[in-house]
């Protein structure tokens, strides 16, 4: 059944492969991969792992010291918004890129008679993400772009989806979504930015301005506008394209900058004005600033006042890419924590044979297999739904992945961007005070994490946007469907306490949500946060449950006792907080959590409790 990893023999989480190290996400994407995805794919995660372990890597450490700088005027005065990056941050674009992390689940790669499904482009955003979050919003929103253009643009403007999804890095174009204004926020309805369709030019033209705006000089940028005599709030936006460069003169790629060999003269670009930079806590990679439209070029995406109903097809995928990176961070982080417990040394011991530094260990991995268990399955439904749609697939089942899929994205991103918080937060702890200097990168992991409970909406508007999903969508019937079918898989004696603990959360939640839908509009909202943690609760020990006995049936119980372990924390209520129970089966499972050691599935049964 193979080893566990000896993390003392490491000195650092660093010049290591993070793919190797991660059997967690190994686990899941053999899961959620067909047969031949999974052996296509391994040997390039392996060697993508490589690199984001070395070069990424290092290359993102100096970047967070020498961040991208903004050069709104030339000498003369006049606008050249030209965004001047270190070159570490562009061999680290180039290489991601060049790897396809994006283009691959878009365009059949080498060797492949089709694409591979969107879940690989979240695995490898999980990777990268391990080096530099920050970075993985770019690749994020470059994604999400290519999705609105594949699904709803009329073919005019091919030659921008075919740079968003080039494996080229000089064909390359990058993507962002400049969607908030400084008036309305999450009040998506409020934007005030307008557009005018200008016969003589042949494109439209937008004015007005855009408050956070990632990744500022994005090649093809998607925004939000309200045309002329468009009714108020979202029913009123349409979606446009605005190039970085002058679209007269054809898309403007990574290969025509880089050949521009500084900032390109102002007759190349698109009229409008980045105004600054914003000084951020982390995500130094990303520039993030605010940007002034003013009868800028722009091409409608799609029909006219559709924008919004685009825009959330977007946000979907960067919803779950945000959760992917919140993974990334959070395996980072635990990876720094295994290494320093297994290395530092404190009273002649090293502290991670000390009790309390076992238990966190063990809590730590766990919350990193839910997270990435519960991300990679909704990555799943995703990706399956794209297929679908691509295939012109539009049955039931499709139409329940999609109920779905509007109350687990929400809540994917929602939780798993509080627990790279905490788990960053923790992992500095571990380090000690050098992991809250710079010259450690648990400082960083923080500081980045720390926009990711904020970026594609806070955990209060998500909790809200779960509320609506059940009361309009009707998510909770495929989503009853879902749990119940795992919890009927569950049958091995090792796991009946935690499968019939989490049978009667489920039922409680039920009864919840019944209740809920009795009180006013004031309480539901009061009460949305709490559902939402909830839904995450019961759905992953459900899902951790039915992997926990596919793989006891192939003869491993180590998730068993991450399932169980979950459930104990998430689910039971224990009286004195445990305090009296007398349970050591946390310090009992640390080398299978922990190290992931694997356990005999006969040697589990015979310590699974008993029934009263």
């Amino acid at each position: 059944m193979g080893a566990g990893i000896e993390y003392g023999a490491f000195e650092a989480g660093r010049h290591v492969n993070y793919w190797e190290l991660d059997r967690t996400l190994q686990r899941e994407l053999r899961r959620v991969y067909d047969a031949d995805e999974f052996e296509w794919a391994e040997p390039r995660l392996a060697d993508f792992g490589e690199v984001i372990g070395h070069t990424v890597a290092d290359n993102a450490d100096y970047v967070d010291d020498h961040g991208p700088e903004l050069e709104t005027y030339d000498r003369y005065g006049d606008v050249q918004n030209f965004v001047r990056y270190p070159a570490e941050q562009l061999a680290n674009d180039e290489l991601a890129y060049e790897a396809g992390i994006v283009a691959d689940a878009f365009e059949a790669p080498p060797g492949r008679e089709e694409p591979m499904p969107i879940s690989h482009s979240l695995a490898m955003l999980q990777l990268l993400s391990y080096a530099d979050a920050g970075f993985g919003c770019p690749v994020a929103m470059t994604a999400g772009s290519a999705l609105v253009l594949e699904r709803f643009d009329d073919g005019n403007l091919e030659p921008y989806y075919r740079g968003l999804v080039s494996r080229d890095y000089d064909d390359l174009i990058e993507g962002a979504m400049f969607l908030t204004e400084e008036q309305g926020g999450s009040d998506v309805g409020a934007n005030e930015t307008t557009a005018r369709y200008d016969e003589d030019a042949g494109c439209w033209r937008l004015t007005g301005e855009k408050w956070f705006c990632s990744n500022i000089d994005a090649e093809g940028t998607l925004a939000l506008a309200r045309t002329e005599d468009a009714p108020a709030g979202t029913g009123g936006l349409s979606m446009f394209l605005v190039p970085h460069g002058d679209p007269d003169e054809g898309v403007l790629t990574k290969g025509d900058r880089r050949d521009f060999e500084g900032a390109p003269p102002g007759e190349a670009l698109n009229d409008q004005l980045y105004r600054r930079l914003k000084d951020k806590l982390g995500t130094i990679a990303v520039p993030t600033g605010e940007v002034e439209f003013e009868e800028t070029k722009a091409y409608l995406v799609g029909e006219q006042e559709a924008g919004f109903k685009q825009m959330t097809e977007m946000l979907n995928l960067e919803r779950l890419a945000n959760a992917a990176a919140s993974c990334g961070v959070m395996g980072r982080a635990l990876l720094e924590s295994k290494v320093q417990a297994a290395t530092r040394e404190a009273f002649g011991k090293t502290i991670d044979e000390f009790p309390l530094m076992r238990e966190d260990l063990v809590d730590m991995t766990v919350d990193y297999e839910a997270a990435t268990a519960y991300v990679h399955e909704v990555g799943r439904l995703f990706s399956e739904r794209e297929r679908a749609r691509r295939n012109g697939d539009s049955s039931d089942d499709v139409d329940d992945e999609y109920r779905l899929l509007r109350l687990l994205i929400p809540i994917a991103k929602l939780r798993t961007g509080r627990m790279a918080v905490d788990t960053a937060s923790y992992a500095m702890e571990i380090q000690g005070g050098n992991g809250y200097v710079d010259d450690f990168v648990t400082n960083r992991l923080l500081r980045d994490a720390q926009v990711l409970p904020i970026w594609e909406g806070t955990e209060n508007v998500l909790s809200l946007d779960v509320v609506r999903a059940l009361e309009r969508e009707d998510a909770f019937e495929p989503f009853a469907a879902a749990v119940e079918a795992r919890l009927e898989a569950v049958t091995h004696p090792a796991l009946a306490d935690a499968a019939e603990t989490v049978a009667a959360e489920y039922e409680e939640l039920t009864e919840a949500l019944v209740a809920l839908a009795g009180e006013d509009s004031e309480y539901a909202q009061l009460s949305a946060k709490r559902l939402a943690h909830y839904v995450f609760e019961v759905f992953t020990a459900a899902l951790l449950l039915a992997e926990a006995q596919a793989d006891l049936e192939d003869g491993d119980g180590r998730t068993a006792l991450v399932a169980r372990r979950f459930v104990a924390t998430a689910l039971e209520t224990r009286e004195a907080r445990g305090i009296t129970g007398g349970d050591r089966s946390v310090l009992e499972a640390f080398e299978p959590i922990v190290h992931h050691a694997p356990v005999d599935p006969e040697t589990l049964s015979e310590a699974a409790p008993a029934d009263d």
